[in-house]
């Protein structure tokens, strides 16, 4: 199976679908307001770094003896990190500004990438996992970026071209990092010896592509975050996060809580998939990366070409229940495909979904919560999908060791769990009906 993905027919077929989904998307840039160019330009670059080491992870971790628990363990360990920065990235934008965080979160990426380079242990795995996703916590800030600077009306559009380009970087990543795993074992002609880099490689790439997005950003990310309104009482972390727990019915809790459980649901599913394929197929370290190109292909021209289209179409509370339902018949599809041929139809499903639900949710809580307060809250939904990150990815990898089948069944189930949740969410957004933000203590 394996050997069908490494055929240079698949390979070229797939060359040129990602130079049409380029040029595509390119001729969709034209169309995005200016002031969001740099920040697709930051994001994509991170996420190429992002996605070179991915899907290497679970490989990696099994040279290491790692056991299909440690590798989901392993996965989450980013999402915990993740999950305890996003709310203090969150408020730090809101008071300090969306560019400073940003910048300083790209360097902690490019430090985790190093270390990830020349891990000789499962420890230090984990540690460059820690390290990547507290730098990763700004998912928030990047989305209150984009809601700071479009109207109420675009802002599922303009979050749908952000993920365009993050999934762009999703698309090309896996390859890069695939290529710089094959040069670091073959190695580079160097004045008639053979320069071999070895496995940190992939790492190295992933870090000189951060820093080279830290001095992009310096120079041309500019500041959105307007001054916080006189007389605004910033609510704590610790406050925006109970208020979620305590008062799940409220237009923007609910919410935050569809968000989590299906972005959790899909992370387990992308936990697993390389092994998942590894076993069922045969596909390697040397071929994993097309398909996750493919996935991301997917990914881009949902999110560029079609989810604008269908957010006018639909709206973005009904267009967010249509990607559930294909996110779960996607995922569910993976288990049951018997030939590989069948399970990539089915995987197509998986991408849509996540572009036609995550971006509409984002942007209908965006309009019910307090724009001095954008960064913490958006930090907070990062933080609940954080929480689920975690949890699902390890559950997941349990599930593995009983059959490779149930993670992707378990994972089906549960976005399908928040069907019954959206119900009446369009019309409070529509309403305004905003949960009212508790009277600061004493």
């Amino acid at each position: 199976m394996s050997d069908w993905l490494a055929s240079p027919l698949v390979q070229g077929t797939g060359a040129v679908a990602a130079v049409a989904v380029a040029w595509l998307l390119w001729r969709e840039v034209r169309t995005i307001p200016a002031k969001l160019h740099v920040l697709m330009a930051t994001a994509f670059l991170d996420m190429v770094g992002t996605l070179m080491v991915l899907p290497l992870l679970p490989f990696y971790a099994q040279k290491l003896g790692a056991s299909g628990t440690a590798v989901g363990l392993l996965v989450s360990s980013f999402a915990a990190a993740q999950l305890l920065s996003a709310p203090l990235w969150g408020r730090f934008s809101d008071r300090y500004g969306r560019r400073p965080t940003l910048m300083v979160a790209l360097g902690a990426s490019a430090v985790a990438y190093v270390v990830f380079g020349y891990a000789t242990s499962l420890w230090l795995l984990f540690a460059s996992r820690l390290v990547q996703g507290a730098g990763g916590g700004t998912v928030g800030v990047i989305q209150a970026y984009v809601a700071d600077a479009t109207e109420p009306q675009e802002r599922a559009k303009a979050l749908g071209w952000l993920s365009a380009a993050t999934n762009l970087g999703v698309a090309l990543g896996p390859v890069l990092g695939s290529w710089a795993a094959t040069l670091g074992q073959t190695g580079i002609p160097v004045a008639g010896a053979t320069w071999r880099i070895g496995p940190a490689a992939p790492g190295l790439l992933a870090a000189a592509l951060c820093v080279l997005n830290l001095l992009f950003a310096r120079k041309y990310l500019t500041e959105s975050k307007a001054a916080t309104p006189a007389g605004h009482v910033r609510r704590s972390s610790r406050a925006a996060v109970l208020r979620v727990i305590t008062h799940p019915g409220e237009i923007a809790p609910r919410l935050i809580w569809i968000y989590a459980i299906a972005m959790g649901a899909f992370q387990g599913v992308t936990a697993m998939l390389a092994l998942y394929l590894n076993v069922k197929f045969g596909i390697t370290e040397r071929t994993v990366g097309y398909v996750f190109m493919y996935i991301g292909l997917i990914s881009v021209v949902a999110r560029a070409l079609i989810l604008g289209r269908l957010v006018d179409a639909l709206g973005e509370a009904r267009l967010s229940r249509v990607g559930t339902v294909l996110l779960a018949l996607g995922v569910l599809g993976i288990a049951l495909a018997p030939t590989l041929p069948l399970l990539l139809l089915a995987t197509a499903c998986m991408p849509l979904g996540t572009a036609f639900t995550f971006p509409c949710v984002s942007a209908m809580l965006s309009k019910v919560i307090p724009t001095a307060e954008r960064g913490m809250l958006l930090g907070v939904q990062q933080t609940f999908g954080g929480v689920a990150r975690v949890a699902f990815p390890a559950l997941a990898g349990v599930l593995f060791e009983f059959g490779i089948g149930w993670p992707f069944v378990a994972s089906a189930a549960l976005v399908a769990l928040t069907l019954p949740m959206t119900a009446g969410v369009g019309r409070a957004v529509a309403a305004g009906q905003a949960a009212p933000a508790p009277s600061p203590p004493g």
